[in-house]
């Protein structure tokens, strides 16, 4: 827990949110379409993605057990952002594959935890009013927003290559930021991360939040390429990538009515099935005004179902593995599940183009919404024996 909560404790959560995704707001739409620029192959760029979400699978478990084992979150969250924030910088001096490839693998072992880590200080901040996490998770939207808007016309006016420089000094702004940042004081159990991982419906829930970002692979990898191969300039791309979050942020500014009336369980099985519905249309439409649409559903696909999944995980992890347990939601769903869909869709993406990959991730997310409906239904039948 919070060893002493106050306003200033949320308003610093709040900046990191900020920061956080106004560097994502850079990265995550033209970082692949860069790379793409310096004559990557579609197997090149879905291999430096892999790595970067792949770190993300181990080093999160492993920095979360460590800041739960010695009560060391704020210490270790320090660290990551400083160190990530150093590293990054080597990408100004170089623009070939092994290098960058270099650099990605050691940057992700320190930037990889920074999120879960985020996630456990919002959950201890909060306290009673978990329900209103996406309030302040929404600020980290707005930056979003803000940042794809305004980059997509920075690299039509200079060129793309600006966005290394740019999120060196995100980072290092985040960097600062992290000092204002409450220490938080942790309950030990020893057995707790045994627990957490031996029940079955969290195993169960791990699943299908893998399936959810497998078939996000196609668009978090290759959606501004594909906007891009359909004769889109780089500002519509930065437009498409905000008009997703600002449908994102109307979701997460109602999260305290939407899971007062509407279980955890049932808002996900609902993202899942929207998120069938969109990348079906994805797949097949080519005019701007039905892609804009297709990126409003990410107010479902993406907002409601991270919510509730961060609120899912708080609820099942023990005293004392808070941090291991957002920690092991995020590898599972944004590492390894995100590692292996982009990686796929980098194979295939030179052959295919970005249309069967979309269908394809279609079917992903209709096999996780079935799962994630029978692992509900499981659950319940189990709690009704107990009572």
């Amino acid at each position: 827990m919070v060893e002493k909560e106050t306003p200033s404790s949320r308003i610093s959560l709040a900046l990191q949110y900020f920061l956080y995704f106004a560097v994502l707001g850079i990265f995550l739409p033209f970082f692949n379409l860069y790379c793409y620029h310096l004559g990557f192959s579609g197997f090149q760029i879905g291999t430096l993605s892999a790595i970067q979400t792949g770190a993300t699978v181990v080093f999160p478990l492993i920095w979360g057990a460590l800041a739960d084992r010695f009560e060391a979150r704020k210490p270790i969250y320090l660290l990551c952002n400083m160190v990530s924030a150093g590293l990054w910088s080597f990408f100004l001096f170089t623009t070939d594959f092994i290098p960058m490839l270099v650099i990605t693998l050691f940057y992700s072992i320190f930037r990889a935890p920074v999120i879960s880590f985020m996630e456990a200080f919002s959950m201890d901040i909060l306290g009673a009013e978990k329900n209103s996490y996406g309030r302040v998770r929404a600020w980290g939207t707005a930056s979003f927003i803000a940042v794809v808007i305004l980059m997509g016309r920075v690299t039509d006016i200079f060129s793309i290559d600006i966005i290394i420089p740019l999120i060196l000094a995100g980072t290092l702004l985040q960097s600062a930021g992290a000092l204002a940042l409450p220490a938080v004081k942790s309950t030990r159990e020893k057995s707790g991360a045994g627990s957490l991982l031996r029940q079955k419906r969290v195993k169960m829930f791990l699943a299908c939040a893998f399936l959810m970002l497998v078939s996000h692979g196609t668009y978090y990898g290759f959606f501004s390429i594909h906007l891009e191969n359909l004769g889109f300039d780089a500002t519509f791309i930065g437009f498409a990538w905000a008009l997703a979050s600002l449908a994102e942020i109307v979701v997460m500014l109602a999260s305290p009515r939407l899971f007062a009336r509407f279980s955890l369980e049932a808002v996900l099985i609902f993202s899942f099935f929207v998120a069938v519905v969109r990348w079906l249309l994805m797949a097949v439409v080519i005019s701007a005004p039905l892609i804009l649409l297709g990126q409003l559903l990410h107010a479902a696909t993406y907002a409601a179902f991270h919510m509730a999944s961060i609120l899912y995980m708080d609820r099942v992890s023990l005293e004392g593995t808070k941090t291991l347990g957002q920690a092991v939601n995020n590898a599972v769903s944004f590492g390894l599940g995100m590692m292996i869909g982009i990686f796929v869709n980098g194979v295939f993406f030179d052959a295919t183009g970005a249309r069967p990959l979309f269908i394809a991730s279609a079917v992903t997310a209709l096999a996780g919404g079935l799962a994630m409906m029978a692992t509900t239904r499981l659950a319940a039948r189990k709690d009704r024996a107990v009572a």
